[in-house]
């Protein structure tokens, strides 16, 4: 038993000055650091992550009774509807892993592209852009979805859709038991494929609908900046916990925990203007995750100092940490009880949250210990300012582009589509407002006693 957690050791090897334990927990695979005398020092990071609910949206048929006069038409919407229905199938599956998810992606958007670019010049617009209504909900607006008579609109919300599976991939990756380097490795990789998607929605995409987004909306500048930066903020939390694992200079961890810090303070700060009944459980989380890292920057900052001798300056930066965990806790408790989009959820009973508690404590009382039998220094009033700049280990997003056109798209497929015998009744075309059936998501629950809640 080693604060709370049942371990059981697998193997153990033999070092000059300590023992490496290998074990595993209801939680994950880890590694122990065994020093003489008992002393344990326990160094892989665990990670819980927030995420909201995917978009839900209207089923599409791509049915188009007397416009399609011939088979090479007819074959891309039958390709079309089927590419969809498997693209969205496998959004809740478990067993689905980026390379089916890409493979899929691929197939439906490179579809796509012919209702929306024309066929052999991309600078033109396809003919068919405006044939269709799609339908999409909002991440954070319940469901009641937006609606639009435009394929960039689809194509934009699908790529949304993606993005926020790598993002749930990630983070159930993250949380499953015996997870291997190169498993980690993945989550970081998903989570800057993620905000790579992201980036490039709201760069290249977004600016060519005809009717802007709303505000609130998932397609809003402020959400797609909130996600970008949370990507990149929790890619970087699997960065540190390799820099640990490492034993890399404290001083480097500092800074990469700082830097990580600020990027949760700019996504809070980015959502500070939407309505808190649809915002404020998102904002707790990163509110809660500035004020953990921050207090991580002040632990490792602290032992840079001690290191240099400052003893008293380290406890007064360990002070300022524990101070920011005790906020950080508070925030967890809050988070639990605010209702909005997101998962239930405890987190300051989370392993990766225990863990920061027992590290700035031990770290405290260490230098207090020196300070009371060698350095005698006084203890600054202030916090030290927290000048850290990271140099490695920064993340930015992975570049992203949409596939290229199918080659089903031909001349004589396009000139097969016949928009004079488009029925003039628009009365049938579903009414924005109506509900759209929210995405039935998989309920991944947390073991026992590991804190590693996936949502």
């Amino acid at each position: 038993m080693y604060n709370g957690l049942h371990i059981r050791c697998i193997y153990c090897v033999k070092q000059p000055n300590s023992f490496t334990v290998f074990f595993s927990t209801e939680c994950c695979f880890s590694v122990f650091y065994v020093f003489p005398g008992g002393r344990a020092h326990f160094v892989k990071m665990t990670h819980w992550f927030h995420r909201n609910p995917l978009k839900a949206t209207a089923p599409v048929s791509f049915n188009y009774y007397g416009m399609i006069t011939g088979p090479p038409a007819s074959k891309i919407c039958n390709d079309l509807r089927s590419a969809r229905t498997r693209l969205l199938e496998l959004f809740t599956d478990l067993s689905c892993n980026p390379e089916t998810m890409k493979n899929a992606a691929d197939l439906y958007f490179s579809l796509l592209q012919g209702f929306i670019n024309s066929v052999g010049d991309s600078t033109q617009e396809s003919k068919l852009r405006y044939i269709q209504n799609f339908k999409w909900t909002d991440t954070l607006q319940g469901h009641v979805p937006s609606a639009q008579q435009d394929a960039v609109f689809e194509l934009i919300s699908m790529g949304f859709n993606v993005a926020l599976w790598y993002t749930k991939y990630a983070s159930r990756l993250a949380g499953k038991e015996n997870i291997t380097e190169d498993e980690a490795k993945e989550v970081h990789r998903s989570l800057k494929i993620a905000a790579g998607i992201f980036k490039h929605l709201k760069e290249s995409h977004i600016p060519k609908l005809l009717t802007p987004a709303e505000k609130g909306r998932d397609l809003e500048a402020r959400l797609i900046d909130a996600y970008v930066i949370q990507c990149q903020a929790e890619a970087q939390e699997v960065t540190i916990a390799r820099a640990i694992e490492l034993k890399h200079a404290p001083g480097l961890i500092a800074a990469l925990a700082y830097d990580t810090a600020s990027f949760y303070q700019k996504a809070d700060h980015t959502l500070s203007s939407l309505e808190p009944a649809h915002s404020a459980k998102w904002r707790k989380y990163l509110h809660l995750k500035m004020c953990f890292y921050t207090a991580y920057a002040y632990c490792y900052h602290g032992q840079t100092l001690l290191a240099s001798d400052k003893c008293g300056e380290a406890i007064r930066s360990l002070q300022e940490a524990e101070k920011l965990y005790a906020e950080a806790e508070a925030l967890c408790k809050e988070y639990g009880e605010t209702k909005g989009p997101g998962p239930t959820a405890k987190p300051s009973g989370h392993l990766f949250f225990r863990k920061l508690g027992s590290l700035v404590k031990n770290t405290l009382d260490k230098c207090q210990r020196e300070n009371g039998f060698i350095y005698f220094q006084k203890i600054p009033t202030e916090a030290p300012q927290l000048e850290l700049k990271a140099n490695y280990g920064l993340v930015e997003p992975v570049p992203f582009e949409f596939p290229p056109m199918s080659a089903h798209w031909t001349p004589e497929a396009l000139a097969a589509f016949d928009l004079t015998k488009r029925p003039k009744d628009d009365s049938v075309k579903p009414k924005p407002e109506e509900d759209v059936k929210p995405v039935k998501e998989p309920d991944i629950r947390p073991q026992k006693d590991t804190g590693c809640s996936v949502s």
